[in-house]
């Protein structure tokens, strides 16, 4: 592929999904699942994602396993995907928690991605696990990065910033966290880091905001050798 091809491809990913290509993701609280699962009753048949659970649980936006190929498809025809590591049978391998990490190659650049598929088991657990991690490698690339972010990502010169609250996440449950877009907001501010200094201060945030994920002890590993390389 000629370096101006790859440019334009790699600039593609990064251009905005339609809005028919956004899907609501229904993100329930454990007392909600809970209470849900006690009472049938208490959920409800869903207008927003269609799916049954409580009336009050709150819906993210996100891009499905189809508008991504669609797109990787659009930007490179012969994008491709491979597990990071495989297992005895050459299968892709699993890390401790049950995740999968792959490297996804567009326009011949390579980019590492995690998947999770939130503790479920069997062939429906294993799709899941490679759609998530295509969409977290995905997002390296740019590719529906301003549905992960939730400020502004891009202001105009001269426009201040707006100032936001700063909150306090209490995470009560215990173990480390498996949610992809919390760890994919962690990795994304390791990989912003300009100096051993400040990676090391990012490293200690994200630790304490996910409980210690695999996810991100192995994110902080790779870009510590990078700047130290540098």
């Amino acid at each position: 592929m000629e370096q101006k091809q790859k440019e334009e491809g790699l600039k593609l990913m990064r251009k905005p999904f339609e809005t028919h290509q956004i899907s609501k993701l229904p993100k329930p609280t454990k007392a909600q699942t809970e209470e849900v699962r006690n009472d049938y009753k208490k959920g409800i048949r869903c207008d927003i994602c269609g799916t049954w659970h409580h009336p009050k649980v709150v819906h993210l936006d996100y891009v499905g396993h189809a508008a991504l190929t669609d797109r990787l498809l659009d930007v490179d025809p012969v994008w491709s995907w491979e597990p990071l590591a495989a297992d005895e049978k050459g299968l892709p391998a699993l890390d401790k928690d049950g995740g999968l990490w792959i490297k996804l190659t567009v326009c011949g650049v390579t980019r590492l991605g995690y998947g999770d598929a939130q503790g479920k088991t069997g062939g429906d657990a294993m799709k899941e696990r490679i759609g998530d991690a295509l969409r977290n490698a995905a997002m390296r690339f740019g590719a529906a990065l301003e549905l992960w972010h939730k400020g502004i990502l891009h202001m105009d010169d001269g426009e201040p910033e707006p100032q936001k609250p700063q909150t306090k996440i209490e995470h009560k449950s215990e173990g480390p966290v498996t949610d992809a877009a919390v760890i994919a907001t962690h990795i994304s501010a390791l990989e912003a880091c300009k100096t051993l200094e400040s990676l090391k201060q990012t490293y200690s945030e994200a630790i304490k905001a996910t409980r210690g994920a695999p996810a991100i002890t192995a994110a902080k590993d790779k870009f510590k050798a990078i700047l130290e390389a540098a």
